[in-house]
């Protein structure tokens, strides 16, 4: 069960965070193409900058705790998963924070003005 532990860990990611996604449902998966071009930016940058790295011998992945399905550049799909998993998550996060914290400023603005 080792080869699963990449695997574990970024569903163990979207277990934690996605009930944050029933709090701000509007204004992230209200707005998907904004949220895909957010993730795809990401998902770019860092596969790109992976596959340089493993191609020059500076990165490698240690097998016995990925699936060894491997992408092209031998890139494993653990990784590809994680620059769109973990992404996902710190949008989500942010968005939560930032909806209690405008909620909370309007409610404060509301107490203010009686």
């Amino acid at each position: 069960m080792r080869h699963l532990s990449y695997l574990g860990i970024l569903l163990g990611c979207l277990v934690c965070v996605a009930p944050l996604a029933v709090a701000v449902r509007r204004s992230v998966l209200g707005a998907p193409a904004r949220l895909c071009l957010t993730l795809l930016a990401t998902f770019v940058v860092f596969t790109g900058w992976d596959l340089y790295a493993i191609h020059a011998g500076q990165w490698s992945y240690a097998r016995d705790t990925t699936t060894g399905l491997l992408l092209p550049g031998r890139l494993p799909v653990e990784e590809a998963l994680f620059f769109i998993v973990v992404p996902f998550c710190m949008v989500l996060t942010f968005e939560t924070v930032n909806h209690i914290l405008r909620r909370r400023g309007s409610r404060a603005d509301t107490r203010g003005a009686s």
